[in-house]
């Protein structure tokens, strides 16, 4: 079987999968009324046109990615190199990663619309793959050039499949809420064929944060998720690494648990950190306080040798969301693992 055989091949079975996936789709969801599916389309352009939505997003990367797609296939038609091409469009990994991270498990775990993530996120890995293997090939035949027209194909089928099933499904299932949160993940990923981000005033008008930070009997709850005081506790303590928190008026406020290189008395919390340090050393924490108080600095790394171990001490200046210190974190890890592992490769 010919390379270009295989890919057509396999575009013609992704077709039949996507197919599969709407009818199974139809029958999970014979309970919403039929107006909403009637009119997801519209529902998608009307979000797609709101500057800085995620899906006016998408659909600006999807433009880029099919103009790149064209006038790749144009300079190959020429017989002309086309390695920054394909350089470029290899940035659609991270359209991708987007779309994985972000929407197909939404469908799946919150809407049982399942079809996404079993079939498209399976391709996107594979076009991803390909276009990685074809860069990769220092030998640029005919074979080559089929392969990359045959992947580019599959990326053409690709948006389509975006704009026609997937965002469509994504706006009529979604609620504005979650798109807000979409969109605040979305910060996370990198710039995609150099579409910035424009800014969703709704999402903006109501602070990017997300979840507020609270406490109660059963749980905290911090932007970035929730948790029991029992499991924070747990989380802490497995960390490898020894903690210790002074807040903004230099005392000590928290201690991990667990067998440490440097002894954290329980005594030692409430108490001033500069208690805790022999005569000798009091000036430098002093001094590197006082400069993560005033911005001076945000982290200072020393290491060492402590009981015969490598030891990495890291004290690090704590700020809000603001910028406004809140205090510092002395992060004490013990580092012999990587000096075996670095001595092992040798």
């Amino acid at each position: 079987m010919s390379i270009r055989t295989h890919y057509d091949d396999k575009i013609a079975r992704t077709e039949e999968e996507v197919q599969a996936m709407l009818d199974k789709q139809k029958e999970l969801h014979k309970s919403v009324p039929k107006e909403k599916y009637v009119a997801k389309e519209a529902a998608c352009a009307e979000l797609t046109d709101i500057p800085g939505h995620p899906l006016n997003t998408y659909v600006r990367e999807n433009k880029v990615l099919a103009a790149l797609i064209e006038k790749t296939r144009g300079k190959l038609a020429l017989g002309q190199d086309v390695t920054d091409e394909l350089r470029e469009m290899r940035q659609v990994s991270i359209h991708y990663a987007s779309k994985g991270d972000l929407l197909y498990p939404l469908l799946d775990a919150r809407y049982d619309i399942t079809g996404p993530s079993g079939f498209l996120w399976t391709e996107d890995d594979e076009i991803r793959d390909e276009m990685g293997a074809l860069e990769k090939d220092p030998v640029h035949d005919d074979q080559w050039n089929d392969r990359l027209n045959a992947v580019m194909a599959r990326a053409e089928q690709m948006i389509s499949k975006e704009e026609n099933i997937l965002f469509p499904i994504c706006a009529v299932n979604f609620t504005p809420e979650e798109w807000k949160g979409i969109y605040r993940d979305s910060m996370d990923y990198d710039i995609c064929f150099g579409i910035e981000r424009a800014v969703w005033e709704e999402a903006e008008a109501e602070g990017v944060t997300g979840r507020s930070a609270s406490v109660s009997d059963a749980e905290i709850v911090l932007p970035g998720g929730h948790m029991t005081a029992d499991q924070l506790r747990a989380l802490l303590n497995t960390i490898p690494a020894e903690i210790t928190f002074v807040d903004d008026q230099n005392i000590n406020r928290f201690f991990n648990e667990g067998p440490k290189l440097f002894k954290r008395p329980e005594m030692a919390i409430d108490r001033e950190v500069w208690t805790c340090h022999p005569p000798k050393v009091e000036p430098m924490v002093r001094a590197i306080i006082e400069d993560f108080r005033t911005g001076k600095r945000d982290e200072v790394p020393v290491w060492m040798e402590k009981g015969g171990r490598t030891v990495l001490v890291r004290y690090m200046a704590v700020r809000d969301t603001d910028g406004n210190y809140v205090g510092t974190l002395e992060y004490v890890q013990d580092m012999e693992f990587a000096k075996e592992h670095f001595l092992k490769e040798k």
